[in-house]
This record gives C-alpha cells, sequence and structure tokens, in this order.
C-alpha cells in the first residue's frame, strides 16, 4: 500500500505521516525576515528545499510524525522579487504570480493564497494539515475555515502576528524560530528524544548473548516506562512554546497523554509537580499562581507573564499585556532596557541574536529582571515599525518607535483608546523617555 492511498485510521501512532498543503505568502515573509534578520532573509528565499526538509518531521503531544508536501504553493510579486522564482521552482513549488493591482504597491498573493486554500480544503484528497507562511491576520479566517473541518493549522511567522491569529492554529512558528530554522540544520518543530547512553561493551556484539543484551539494556533504563509519553509530550509543548507555558496545560497534557498518572499518585511521586521534578527535570518551574512552565535554555523567571513589575499596574496596563502580549515591565524597567539597547547599538552593529543577549545582560546587571525572550519582542516591535537599529539611534528614538508599535497592537486588538490611553501607554512603555 503506497503513501497516497493510507487513510489516517490505517496509520498507527508509531508511524504517522501528514497530508500538508503548504502556502507561503514570500512578500510578507521576506520583507519580515529581512528587518529581523537579513540573513535569514537571504536563506528563506535563496534555499527553500532546505527548510523545506527540516519541516518534514517533528513530534508533537501523540508522538513523531512526518509530512508528505503534496501541495507546495509560492505566491510572490514578480516585480520585486523575480530573481528568487527559480529558487522556490526547483525546490518543487507551485509559484504563482502575484502583481501590484493598487497604486499602493499592494499585491493579490493574499487572496489568491485563500481561493487556492479553499479549493484544497474542498478537494478531493484530504489534506490532514494546513500551514500558512505568513505574519498577515487577513488569514484568520481561513485558519477558522480549516479548524472547522478538523483539520491541523499550522503558522509559521516573520513579524509579530495578531494573538487572535495565533489562537486558531495548533502550532504557531515565531518570527525568531523561523529565523532559526532556516538558517540551522535542527528543526524548531523536532524534540530530541531522550537517549540513554549504552554501556561499553568489553566484549564483541557478535558474541554477546541475548539474555545479556537484554539485562543490560534493562539496567540502563532509569526512568518508569510508563511515564515515557507523558515526558515526551511535555517537553515537546516546552521546548516548541514561544514562551513560558501554565502550568496547568502541562498538568493536563500529561494526564491525556497517561491517564493513570492521576491514580497512581503520579507514579508514585505524591503529586504533578513532584512528578515533573523528578521525571522532567530539564524544564524551569514556577508554582506561584498561575504558575507556568518553561524552556531554561530561552526563557527564565524574568520572561513569565502577569502583572507589571515594580509597581501596581494600572487597569490599562493590565488590559494591554492581557490582550497584546506586551511585556508587562514598569516604566523603570523599560527605560532601563531602552538605555541599555541604545547604548549598546552605540558601540555594536545590531545582530539579532547577539544584540538580544548583550542587552539582556546589561539589564540584569543594572537590577532589572528581564529576559532574553522580553527583549527580542521589544526588539522586533521596534524594528517592524521601519526604525533602523544603527549607532546614531538614540534612546528616545527607540522608545518613540516601541510606544507605537504597542499602541498599534492595540488598536488591532480593537482596544478603544483615547487620547489620554494613548499619552498613557506611551508614557508607560517609553519609560519616561518621551516625556518633554
Amino acid at each position: 500500500m503506497t503513501s497516497s492511498t493510507v487513510t489516517p485510521a490505517d496509520r498507527d501512532d508509531t508511524a504517522r505521516r501528514f497530508r500538508t498543503a503548504l502556502f507561503v505568502d514570500f512578500d510578507n515573509v521576506y520583507i519580515g525576515l529581512q528587518r529581523l534578520d537579513p540573513a535569514a532573509a537571504e536563506a528563506f528565499a535563496t534555499n527553500p528545499a532546505h527548510w523545506l526538509s527540516e519541516l518534514e518531521s517533528g513530534t508533537d503531544s501523540e508522538g513523531d510524525f512526518t509530512r508528505r508536501f503534496l501541495i507546495r504553493a509560492c505566491y510572490l510579486n514578480p516585480s520585486r522579487f523575480s530573481q528568487f522564482r527559480p529558487n522556490f521552482t526547483r525546490a518543487g513549488f507551485q509559484v504563482v504570480d502575484c502583481p501590484s493591482l493598487t497604486q499602493q504597491g499592494k499585491s493579490s498573493a493574499d487572496i489568491n493564497l485563500v481561493l487556492d486554500a479553499v479549493d484544497a480544503l474542498a478537494a478531493s484528497t484530504q489534506y490532514e494539515e494546513f500551514v500558512i507562511v505568513s505574519a498577515d491576520a487577513d488569514f484568520t479566517p481561513l485558519a477558522l475555515r480549516c479548524r472547522a473541518a478538523d483539520r491541523r493549522v499550522t503558522i509559521m511567522t516573520a513579524s509579530p502576528a495578531a494573538s487572535a491569529y495565533r489562537a486558531v492554529a495548533d502550532t504557531v512558528i515565531t518570527a525568531d524560530e523561523l529565523a532559526d530554522l532556516v538558517t540551522q540544520t535542527a528543526s524548531t518543530l523536532a524534540v530530541e528524544a531522550p537517549t540513554v547512553e549504552a554501556p561499553v561493551a568489553s566484549a564483541p556484539a557478535a558474541t554477546t548473548t541475548a539474555p545479556a543484551r537484554a539485562k543490560k539494556e534493562t539496567a540502563a533504563v532509569t526512568e518508569p516506562r510508563a511515564s515515557t509519553a507523558a515526558r515526551k509530550a511535555v517537553l515537546q509543548r516546552v521546548q516548541t512554546a514561544d514562551r513560558p507555558v501554565p502550568l496547568g496545560a502541562i498538568a493536563q497534557l500529561a494526564q491525556k497523554t497517561e491517564p493513570a498518572l492521576p491514580e497512581s499518585r503520579w507514579a508514585g511521586t505524591g503529586g504533578f509537580l513532584p512528578w515533573l521534578a523528578k521525571v522532567v527535570p530539564e524544564v524551569g518551574v514556577s508554582s506561584r499562581p498561575p504558575g507556568f512552565v518553561w524552556d531554561p535554555k530561552r526563557f527564565g523567571e524574568a520572561d513569565l507573564p502577569g502583572a507589571v513589575s515594580d509597581t501596581a499596574p494600572s487597569a490599562l496596563q493590565r488590559q494591554v499585556v492581557a490582550v497584546t502580549d506586551t511585556p508587562g515591565l514598569s516604566q523603570a524597567n523599560y527605560r532601563v532596557l531602552l538605555t541599555a539597547l541604545a547604548a549598546d547599538l552605540k558601540t555594536h552593529p545590531f545582530d539579532r541574536a547577539e544584540t538580544s543577549r548583550r542587552v539582556r545582560d546589561a539589564c540584569q546587571k543594572a537590577g532589572a529582571k528581564i529576559g532574553r525572550s522580553t527583549v527580542n519582542f521589544v526588539i522586533g516591535g521596534i524594528i517592524f515599525t521601519g526604525l533602523d537599529l544603527k549607532s546614531t539611534t538614540k534612546a528616545g528614538d527607540l522608545a518613540l518607535a516601541w510606544a507605537e508599535n504597542v499602541v498599534g497592537l492595540c488598536r488591532g486588538a480593537r482596544m478603544q483608546l483615547s487620547t489620554g490611553d494613548v499619552a498613557a501607554i506611551t508614557t508607560w512603555v517609553g519609560g519616561g523617555l518621551l516625556e518633554s
């Protein structure tokens, strides 16, 4: 039986393969990546075969899976990006020309992508997953339509995406993760399975008896077999999340993966938190309500969502944090971050990864508990306003651009802002640097 004739019911959990339809809004992604990381933009445009191969396998809460990209469609403006057409054609993409149709330069990529996706949704071939490579929130209705038809939705963005757009996806690949995906060899969608180092055999493998091999394998296993699936699911969720994950969501995921865990008093550990500490010790955990779990390689306690730090937040600030994911820093900490960023740009050329690391270190040295993901979020917001990050950029320039970005996020989330609200937000996220 060939893969094209296998139905979902015919597959087992150890060999899941999704029929996938991939739609790439080239202009949106390339321009977004150029602002964030020019090297990543060039890698995305010149070597699509590489990042496509990185997406062919992954892991979710149900186990490993592979993708078969039955549709590979790329929508680009030929008057601006025709030089990249051969790269995508060579990688097996159908390239759809979407020239500008208005005086403002707006192309027809959006409507062409949506029409083709809707056609695929109604096709006789059952596409199990739709991958939309764009940060354009206009695709939210399309994602909702796919979910209503019981299809998986994966969104890959190259710029800040509206929370409503992210919420309708099963998986979201953020701009930073996409930049890493197109420039590195390890897929951001794959979680490395835990491995147990085998003992060195003192005799050639050919002379080792089967009982001896079984005894060695049994001795090498230090983790209860009953926790393997839940551990893998938790690691996958935490290591692919674009922010710390609520503790309750992780507990529900572990219980859903292995329903017998609560009945066994969490494998004899006495509760979920002790189980998490014993079985998944590599994750960071904060049990302070509401509680979060995170990947320590990317986040720390300074990245935890919550109320504005160091000061009592206003109702407006709480709403902005809740609906736009704007980092909940105090005005004083925003001043530290923006000032540190300006100082770093004065002495070092901008580099997405290195700049964020140095600024994070400078903030923490100054006593401000600011995590790297927060620094990345602010830098990304500033970049997407069009401000060029160079040595002459002042802290006030950064504050103005960042404030404009936050106000734009609020309006995009349909918050009704008065003139006073805009002024209050600007003063807050601008760190007081814009006050006359």
